[in-house]
């Protein structure tokens, strides 16, 4: 296909991500973002096999593993019975595979400047608001108009205007913070950690490797809570928080010490909503504009890295952008549907008022993890790998 003018809405991960991809392809692609310096927005994250591999086409592997910490083990206790309740072991889909948790900063800069260097063009301080799919062009909140483009790409986000919106927002959100590695904390260097009270408390502890090469290690500590008690809970005192998060969790208590203010913590809010279809006209939604959901399965960056790969392979091996367009749905559409089901299912079986489904799970969860094939089918639920994404893209794992 001719070299196309391409316009993409947002500047994440995931459109980032394609456009590198587009540009280096030789395609004259434009990137709207609202702020005047672009930034990312979130927590540390696992990159999946899936997402290392995407990564790995731009030549990005080795630089967000050097950046990130590999994770082997993701393992949870319930409260107060001790019971393990979460316990996947990467190694037993298949040696040497592991995720590498990372700083979503690192992440961002790492394929920022990758998109820079491929050329791509990015337009700050521009708010998209509106978009015509039939003749390719963007509105912004100025009411100024870009294009037409050959086609455009709504990659902002789970908040995005050009998408439909979620029917509503999940009860439950987190409270996060990215702090420094303690000596002698007794925590896994290689494991994500969680501990729950039913599944209305959570809190967790994630290594999150280091902002640049020669800064100091890092983590992240999140906290579950109900987005309806985040004003209550900013409203008290945080030393009331901090003796329930000690209750629950005691061995974090180097972590939390330090934390003096409620503006130590950030509060994510989530949504689960599939916005179908994919394509409409010549505009195509991308990562969680299109498929958003809960943080559960650990695996939005690596779905939008996917989407990003499967648009720019689309458009270099169909003769048009509509037949393009088309590929791209087709190439991505079942592995969304699996993974928005999944996570649909198990996000209230760790964050929610039910008082059923963490019995279950309690009560279930030890003996899965134990039996073949459930370590591998949780292996392979974590990683991304189920529904062989990376074999639809012509791609092959690297581990």
């Amino acid at each position: 296909m001719a070299p196309l003018n391409i316009g993409i809405a947002g500047a994440g991960i995931g459109g980032l991500a394609a456009a590198a991809f587009l540009a280096r392809e030789g395609h004259r692609v434009t990137v709207f973002d609202q702020f005047e310096t672009a930034g990312p927005i979130g927590s540390g994250l696992i990159l999946q096999e899936t997402g290392l591999t995407i990564l790995g086409e731009l030549g990005l592997r080795t630089k967000a593993e050097t950046l990130g910490a590999p994770i082997r083990r993701l393992y949870g206790r319930s409260r107060p019975s001790g019971r393990t309740v979460l316990d996947v072991r990467y190694g037993a889909l298949r040696p040497g595979l592991l995720g590498v948790a990372i700083q979503r900063p690192a992440l961002f800069t790492i394929v920022h400047d990758a998109a820079l260097g491929a050329g791509a063009r990015l337009v700050p301080s521009t708010r998209i608001t509106a978009a015509n799919p039939k003749d390719a062009t963007l509105v912004d909140a100025a009411g100024a108009l870009h294009g037409p483009f050959d086609f455009i790409v709504d990659a902002l986000g789970v908040k995005s205007v050009l998408s439909s919106a979620p029917m509503k927002e999940l009860p439950y959100g987190a409270l996060w913070a990215t702090l420094p590695w303690p000596a002698h904390s007794g925590f896994h260097a290689d494991a994500l950690e969680q501990r729950y009270e039913a599944a209305s408390r959570m809190a967790g502890v994630m290594p999150s490797g280091r902002a640049a090469g020669d800064a100091p290690q890092t983590l992240t500590y999140f906290w579950s809570i109900r987005a309806d008690r985040h004003d209550a809970w900013r409203a008290a005192p945080l030393t009331h928080w901090r003796d329930a998060a000690l209750s629950l969790w005691p061995e974090t208590e180097p972590l939390l010490t330090p934390l003096k203010t409620h503006a130590a913590l950030t509060f994510a809010r989530y949504r689960h909503r599939t916005h179908w279809p994919a394509v409409s006209g010549r505009m195509v939604h991308l990562g969680d504009s299109w498929h958003a959901a809960s943080p559960q399965l650990g695996q939005g960056a690596n779905m939008a890295l996917l989407d990003a790969f499967a648009l720019a392979r689309a458009v270099g091996r169909k003769p048009n952008v509509g037949y393009a367009l088309e590929d791209y749905a087709r190439m991505r559409a079942g592995h969304v549907r699996l993974f928005q089901l999944m996570s649909y299912l198990f996000t209230p079986v760790y964050q929610s008022d039910s008082a059923v489904l963490p019995w279950l799970r309690d009560w279930l969860a030890a003996p899965v993890s134990r039996i073949w094939p459930g370590p591998q089918v949780l292996a392979a639920m974590v990683s991304g790998g189920l529904g062989a994404p990376l074999w639809k893209l012509g791609l092959k794992a690297a581990r």
